[in-house]
């Protein structure tokens, strides 16, 4: 008997591979549990550093107020809740959000070693189904944690559901260089340069190549930004950063 192929609308990717709909989870899990005690040295190897500037933008062009409540979505080791806090004040919370315990250990560790506590929450919590009530943030963050979703949809359809009127989200992700020499260049150090990295620094190439796979297999802005329309956002705008190597999505709940 010969077997049944699968069907495509059953399958997702993760990284080049099609693999079932219900191993993902599984499987990114895998990886950052790996990467999670040496995330923050290979960010700043694999970028240069860079990814704290972009961060530090990110913040900064938020628009989280003194008093606002926000929820930060694959918050990892907790540079974005680490640099929302000073902004939401004494009267405003961050809940550092993620699905992935190392990671989220990781980033609690992290905080309370530099006394970070005050107005900050943990919650170990899958995007595409959050446990909070309708209307519960003024924003909803999340940085370069969208594109290992299985449901993208799923996960944008959450994050306006818990936002307010007049609320935002605010996705910071890697996208698609705009310039063909910066291309190149890219995708060199992203497939010959950073598994090599993760390699050595990490003792994991093969967790580094399934991140480099996956900013290639992430919608580009316009399809992104169309996705978002799609969950209900309104006014949503899109900021290149660094010719597109990353970019900023804002939108809105009217």
């Amino acid at each position: 008997m010969s077997e049944t192929n699968p069907n495509p609308a059953d399958t997702t990717h993760f990284g080049y591979r099609d693999v079932p709909v219900a191993e993902k989870e599984k499987l990114v899990g895998k990886v950052f549990t790996s990467v999670a005690s040496k995330y923050d040295l290979m960010n700043d190897a694999m970028s240069f550093g860079v990814h704290r500037l972009w961060k530090r933008w990110f913040a900064a062009t938020s628009g989280v107020r003194a008093g606002d409540a926000v929820l930060d979505l694959a918050g990892g080791t907790g540079d974005i809740a680490a640099l929302l806090l000073p902004m939401v004040g004494a009267s405003g919370r961050v809940v550092l959000g993620d699905i992935n315990a190392a990671m989220l250990r990781e980033g609690r560790d992290r905080l309370l070693n530099e006394g970070r506590v005050r107005g900050l929450a943990y919650a170990q919590v899958n995007a595409q189904a959050l446990p909070f009530p309708d209307a519960s943030f003024d924003a909803v963050t999340i940085a370069f944690g969208l594109r290992n979703v299985t449901d993208k949809d799923a996960a944008l359809r959450e994050m306006q559901r818990v936002l307010r009127v007049g609320g935002r989200a605010l996705i910071l992700e890697f996208s698609a260089v705009r310039d063909p020499l910066l291309k190149k260049l890219y995708d060199f150090h992203s497939f010959q340069v950073l598994p090599r990295l993760g390699s050595l620094i990490a003792g994991d190439a093969e967790s580094y190549q399934y991140l480099a796979e996956s900013i290639r297999k992430h919608p580009d802005q316009a399809t992104l930004k169309a996705m978002m329309e799609t969950a209900g956002f309104a006014r949503v705008d899109v900021r290149n950063l660094t010719g597109g190597i990353v970019a900023i999505h804002r939108g809105y709940k009217i």
